[in-house]
């Protein structure tokens, strides 16, 4: 079993920096095109582009009985994945992820913001969104941070980057997920990025999941690694 790591929007492979030496077996965390291994200029590239650098990883590794792990805007890239290579996928994990309906984008379904961070997308006005397309690191703090303590906070804020505005505005694609391969849903009840019922939702688009609660912010790789491993080594 090799557990093959996903990140999210706005981060590389590094946010599962304290996760991957808790988990049980070979780890893998993917840099997706744009950002640490993979560079790429982010205005050219979508999902397809996501999908494919994941793909890349499993064939040019030879991985097979992989527990493939996903979070946040991963959600758009794992459904392809597992279509691409469904030999080589076990288990589809999405920790936190939006998982638009099909034909539907990232961009169409985040509306419903809670209060903490619509207040401070507020505040900050169109100064939220810095010049480079990264997030301001006051809003990235009442997203993300909500749960960790200083040092957790400057790790997380320290990872941070843009995003492909593609894998937001892109409709998603789930025809080609095969329902055979087991799906589980781990969500995040601290979450002020996908609230509860926003990731209620996501399992639904999936046509359904495993269900396991985790009392943790956005980024629980960061704030409660040991706690999302133990989940993780369990299946």
């Amino acid at each position: 079993m090799t557990f093959v790591l996903v990140h999210g929007g706005g981060f590389g492979a590094s946010c599962w920096d304290l996760l991957t030496p808790l988990l049980d077996g070979p780890v893998i965390a993917v840099d997706l095109p744009g950002r640490g291994s993979r560079p790429a200029d982010l205005s050219t590239i979508g999902i397809a582009d996501f999908v494919d650098a994941v793909v890349d990883d499993l064939v040019t590794r030879d991985l097979h009985d992989v527990i493939l792990v996903g979070h946040s805007l991963a959600g758009v890239t794992l459904p392809g994945v597992a279509g691409r290579a469904p030999d080589r996928v076990a288990r589809i994990v999405f920790v936190s992820c939006a998982v638009p309906p099909h034909g539907t984008s990232v961009a169409e379904i985040l509306s419903a913001l809670s209060p903490a961070v619509a207040e401070a997308a507020a505040r900050l006005g169109d100064g939220m969104i810095s010049e480079t397309g990264g997030l301001h690191p006051d809003l990235a703090a009442v997203m993300f941070c909500n749960d960790m303590d200083e040092a957790q906070i400057d790790f997380t804020l320290s990872r941070m980057g843009s995003e492909a505005p593609g894998a937001i505005s892109q409709p998603v694609d789930l025809t080609g997920m095969p329902a055979g391969i087991p799906r589980t849903y781990v969500r995040l009840l601290q979450d002020e990025s996908l609230t509860l019922a926003t990731q209620d939702q996501m399992i639904c688009n999936l046509g359904g999941a495993e269900v396991i609660d985790l009392d943790a912010g956005h980024m629980a790789m960061i704030s409660q690694p040991a706690q999302l491993a133990d989940i993780l080594n369990a299946l």
